[in-house]
């Protein structure tokens, strides 16, 4: 009989992982200060599919170990057309905001730091981005994929089209 974990194991063993931000905040009480920690965990399978979460913690370790758990739960898929995105898109949230732009084939990532991470572990290939607000990680994280979740095929949206 097949153990039901090992499927489970299978699923999660091609998703890489990105420590993106690791943050330490402290709280001063009567013994002294206590620190505690989040860290922003991106997980992401190069083939479509991309997810992330923050985790919190009183040690390192288990907040990214808690961030690492939160972002394979919560992956989405990524809709592309070939190596690229479909079309250009602009994702906002709070202050952060996003532009992506779809690249000629060899282009490769033109990005930074959070919106790096989200697009190659997404499995984009071509793309050309902007981080036009803040330079907060998790905003800009969370920007990138309301951008992603913007995103239709060409069948999608001639579906919707026809729907109406």
């Amino acid at each position: 009989m097949a153990n039901p974990n090992q499927n489970n194991k299978d699923e999660f063993s091609d998703i890489e992982e990105r420590v993106m931000d690791i943050n330490r905040s402290s709280k001063v009480r009567k013994g002294g200060r206590t620190f505690s920690f989040s860290a922003l965990v991106i997980a992401g399978d190069r083939k479509g599919r991309v997810g992330y979460a923050v985790g919190k913690a009183n040690e390192v370790a288990d907040a990214i170990r808690k961030g690492s758990e939160g972002a394979r739960k919560q992956m989405k898929l990524v809709q592309m057309k070939e190596d690229t995105i479909p079309h250009q898109v602009i994702g906002d949230f709070c202050g952060g905001k996003v532009m992506l732009k779809p690249a000629s084939p060899g282009t490769g990532v033109i990005a930074g730091g959070a919106v790096r991470a989200v697009l190659e572990l997404s499995g984009v290939r071509d793309v050309l981005a902007k981080s036009l607000g803040c330079g907060n990680n998790v905003n800009v994280t969370k920007a990138t994929f309301d951008a992603l979740e913007q995103l239709r095929s060409r069948e999608q949206v001639m579906a919707l089209r026809r729907a109406e």
